[in-house]
């Protein structure tokens, strides 16, 4: 226990988690991340020292303070009435946290967050939102996302359409690099804002930079209370005394923990705190997937009694102090051998501190496993493969067809097991897997990667499968909703020691939207159902070339009913 707030209840590995204390004291290892030595994590300073700039983002953040009300003042007094970001990964997941759990302020702007290419997810917001009272911004550290850029000149043509060339700029806003791509285009189409960024973060760091900050403040979000909060965190780490520095006390346990095979760091978050768990799930799983090694983030999950879990678990509990939700469960998973982090915020503006809490604790597992916790070196194969795809689509008129196995219930299924059905073909895929009594034995896990429209009834239809497949094999599964999970998890999926088991889902698409080649023009070379079945293929591809496994399952139309016979089938 460091405090009331911060609880560390490791058990027989308090021991190792002591020794990476101590070597952490010994090697002035956290002196030396505030002086930007890159050797603490490798050899090279390649993308190490320019990717520290979040150290100082709450410093960098609070002097752009009046440039970001005076932005959103503007906005309002303009009376829009919402805002959705257009972005992928780090750009879209801490403004969809600051969205969720705390809401629109009152007189602020509703904020909505676009990060799918399904076709169906970006008609929905051609529905729900009016050119006329909406901000788009467009958020891209490269400048040159696809998806990003696909999102922008869809809606940038209908706004075009609806209130005309003079008055369309005016309606988005930019937050990328300086000198991206993404700049030029900014100022061509003559953008009300373009907001640049310290390029010396990364995507997954940039929460308490303006990527994270200014949607925040676009709904009302009072952004010195969370500066306030990270600045406690960053506090205790210049303090540089591990016995009161949480940060790189969590990054201790994560990182000793994942050395002793306890590589699945599982979140248990009640209420609106659940929210945060997207955001450190890409922090983790891209900043420490890498080289042979992996520490899986689990979020979401349903959870259930300890039988059914094996003992590759590391418990993440964050509540409210006022709350004791789910606090008798995660004893008892205590009580049964497994290490349990306990978390408490006073409120939700806690968030700050946390953002900064998790992103200087993954930099400490990082090196503790052995790793450089800054680049993404696996990320851009399915980006090629992607590529690739599109390019014959555009060549050819038709992307590659993969080869059926066989067929049930409306489900297709491509797979290099021997099966004949559905039950038969999921068994077969699990039997990789080293079952014993007490579960699996070595570092599994399953990824279910759905390439389908995000929405709550297919999300609660997922969690179900998933549960299925947790409470069968007493294995870690996860979902991801694609491409969206790309930017996320899939530098883990291809860049760890090969122990994951992938499921890919995909449907088929009623309607489908052409993406425009040119912002302000009509002319289309590929639409956004092409982009993301390329973009499937591509993953899949990616996955098979690192030597993984891959089953895919194609729902057809009707999603949920395929899903609860997929289920079904795991029973």
């Amino acid at each position: 226990m460091l405090n009331s707030n911060f609880i560390v209840k490791a058990g027989k590995y308090q021991k190792k988690v002591d020794e990476v204390l101590e070597k952490i004291k010994n090697e002035r290892i956290v002196e030396r991340i505030w002086q930007k030595d890159f050797s603490v994590w490798s050899d090279k300073p390649d993308e190490i020292v320019n990717r520290l700039g979040w150290l100082y983002s709450t410093e960098t953040t609070r002097q752009a303070l009046a440039e970001i009300y005076s932005f959103v003042d503007e906005v309002r007094k303009d009376r829009f009435t919402d805002a959705i970001v257009l972005g992928m990964g780090g750009s879209s997941m801490a403004p969809e946290v600051f969205s969720l759990m705390f809401g629109t302020k009152k007189g602020y702007l509703n904020l909505h967050i676009l990060d799918s290419t399904d076709p169906g997810a970006v008609l929905e917001f051609d529905r729900k939102l009016n050119p006329s009272k909406t901000l788009f911004i467009v958020s891209t550290k490269s400048g040159g996302t696809v998806e990003t850029f696909s999102f922008m000149k869809h809606f940038y043509n209908k706004t075009l359409k609806k209130i005309g060339k003079e008055k369309a700029g005016k309606h988005f806003a930019a937050i990328t690099d300086p000198g991206s791509g993404l700049v030029d285009i900014a100022e061509k189409l003559n953008f009300r804002k373009i907001f640049k960024n310290d390029p010396d973060i990364g995507g997954r760091y940039s929460a308490l930079s303006f990527f994270g900050m200014v949607p925040a403040a676009l709904c009302g979000v009072e952004l010195e209370r969370i500066l306030e909060s990270a600045d406690k965190i960053l506090s205790e780490t210049k303090s540089q005394n591990v016995l009161v520095d949480t940060a790189a006390y969590l990054g201790s346990v994560i990182g000793s923990l994942a050395n002793e095979g306890v590589d699945k760091v599982t979140f248990v978050t009640p209420g609106k705190i659940s929210f945060f768990g997207a955001w450190v799930e890409q922090l983790i799983a891209e900043s420490t997937g890498k080289n042979g090694k992996g520490i899986l983030p689990v979020e979401g999950e349903t959870l259930l009694a300890p039988k059914f879990y094996s003992n590759d678990r590391l418990f993440v509990y964050i509540h409210l102090k006022n709350s004791k939700k789910d606090s008798e469960k995660v004893s008892a998973l205590n009580e049964s051998g497994h290490p349990v982090v306990e978390i408490a915020w006073n409120d939700l503006y806690d968030l700050g501190m946390e953002y900064f809490r998790w992103e200087f604790a993954v930099a400490i597992a990082g090196w503790a496993i052995g790793i450089h916790p800054f680049d993404q070196p696996n990320v851009e194969a399915a980006k090629i493969l992607a590529r690739e795809m599109v390019k014959e689509y555009q060549e050819k008129g038709k992307l590659p067809e993969l080869k059926k196995s066989f067929s049930e219930k409306g489900i297709s299924v491509v797979t290099d097991v021997k099966a004949v059905n559905l039950k038969e073909a999921l068994s077969e895929f699990f039997h990789s897997l080293n079952i014993g009594e007490n579960g699996f034995k070595g570092r599994s896990y399953v990824s279910i990667q759905a390439y389908v429209k995000p929405t709550e009834e297919i999300t609660s239809a997922l969690q179900k499968f998933r549960t299925a497949i947790q409470k069968k094999y007493k294995i870690a599964a996860t979902v991801s909703y694609g491409p969206r999970f790309l930017h996320s998890t899939g530098q883990l999926h291809k860049g760890d020691g090969g122990h994951g088991l992938f499921i890919q889902l995909t449907s088929e698409m009623p309607k489908d939207i052409p993406i425009p080649d040119n912002a302000g023009e009509d002319k289309s070379s590929i639409s956004f159902g092409t982009l993301k079945d390329a973009q499937a293929l591509g993953d899949r591809q990616a996955l098979l070339d690192n030597k993984r496994r891959v089953i895919r399952f194609n729902l057809g139309r009707n999603i949920t009913g395929s899903l609860k016979i997929l289920t079904a089938s795991i029973k």
